[in-house]
């Protein structure tokens, strides 16, 4: 009897869970069903579930200008990861394998700076850029990202270099590896999962901006795809199934990142869970 009742219990949890997930990606499905209706469907008087006339139109619109806003995302996403993984893996490497006063002061810090909304630090960077000389480039907002996504990383990676047997680093140093060739042979392929979550979460950080690529770019060519949204919203109205459709192909990349890197990134968050 106790058998069945648990057996009962799974199925419901099942059935719960189903009907959560189902609610939660409802407004996704929304966005892909909307994006090959006609504009008069969509603002029909009863809504329909399913497209009564199918059509690609607005995904066809997208082509012409979707080729240099794709550009732009791609190039100012890839150099902020870079940029993110390549400070923030020494720098959670020496949090965690070093002793370093004021360590917990550190943390705290990186934790503050989460808290932080873009516009409260949009006037500094952009009197730093300025001066610099940077405006209308890419250079400004993956430096801008990157000053995001990077404590953020440090904070994911650190438990993993803190998790790692400092054994295995030890012999390799007997084996005549020094304290550079030990990192790169050793730490880093062991903590390989949580580097790539590290990086999954660091493309996707740049990718979905949108205040630092509009108030640094002024140029529309230097623009990424988050900000050509705006261009089907006018003094004429809103093209609906257009954005619909923009948007569905503006998070393409991100669901195709967490997809196929679902295994390094569920593998990757847990392995901190230990130590801290």
């Amino acid at each position: 009897m106790k058998h069945f009742n648990a057996k009962q219990k799974n199925i419901l949890m099942n059935i719960v869970a189903v009907i959560v997930a189902c609610i939660f990606l409802f407004p996704l499905y929304w966005i892909v069903v909307n994006s090959f209706k006609l504009d008069n469907e969509i603002f029909a008087g009863t809504p329909t579930l399913w497209p009564q006339q199918f059509t690609f139109k607005a995904y066809q619109e997208q082509l012409g200008s979707l080729s240099v806003t794709l550009k732009n995302s791609v190039i100012i996403a890839i150099g902020s990861m870079a940029l993110s993984l390549c400070l923030s893996v020494p720098a959670a490497y020496g949090l965690a394998r070093y002793k370093v006063r004021g360590m917990k002061i550190f943390v705290l810090i990186f934790l503050i700076t989460q808290m932080l909304p873009a516009s409260l630090v949009l006037t500094p960077l952009f009197l730093i850029f300025s001066k610099l000389g940077i405006l209308n480039s890419y250079f400004a907002p993956i430096l801008s990202t990157a000053t995001i996504s990077i404590p953020f990383v440090v904070l994911m990676l650190r438990p993993g270099f803190l998790n790692m047997p400092k054994e295995l680093e030890d012999a390799a140093k007997i084996d005549g590896c020094n304290a550079f060739s030990a990192f790169f042979k050793i730490a880093l392929p062991i903590c390989k999962p949580t580097v790539i979550t590290a990086a999954c979460f660091s493309f996707v950080f740049a990718w979905n901006d949108l205040a630092y690529s509009m108030t640094f770019n002024v140029k529309e060519a230097m623009r990424p795809m988050t900000s050509a949204i705006y261009t089907f919203m006018n003094q004429y109205g809103t093209k609906w199934n257009s954005i619909m459709a923009y948007g569905v192909l503006l998070i393409l990349p991100s669901c195709f990142i967490f997809v196929t890197m679902q295994k390094h990134i569920v593998e990757g968050m847990t392995s901190g869970s230990v130590k801290g």
